[in-house]
């Protein structure tokens, strides 16, 4: 996993602009609150199935990474799959850490 996401994900939990959990991130996308989204990559094909269309409802980007452990370890959470970014700026700067991950 990419040390810089790691650390803006750190960086938005402590400024309040994070998220996790199926429930609270449906219920914040519904809302608009939400900028970016983040799966983990073994999450369970009825929880991707579910926030899937919450994602797609409310258009707005996503990106899969890390396991549920890695993840859940990195921003101080257990066993949560789903996590939202509330931040344009915070959402931004991991996505485009992803873009040059993945080239």
């Amino acid at each position: 996993m990419n040390k810089k996401i790691i650390s803006y994900l750190g960086f938005a939990r402590k400024a309040g602009k994070l998220i996790s959990g199926v429930g609270t991130c449906t219920f914040e996308l519904g809302k608009g609150k939400v900028k970016l989204m983040i799966l983990a990559e073994d999450i369970s094909e009825n929880s991707e199935k579910k926030i899937m269309k919450e994602i797609r409802r409310a258009d707005v980007p996503f990106i899969k990474m890390g396991t549920i452990e890695e993840m859940s370890k990195a921003v101080g959470a257990s066993d949560r799959s789903v996590f939202g970014i509330c931040d344009k700026g915070f959402a931004e700067a991991i996505l485009k850490e992803a873009k040059s991950e993945s080239k």
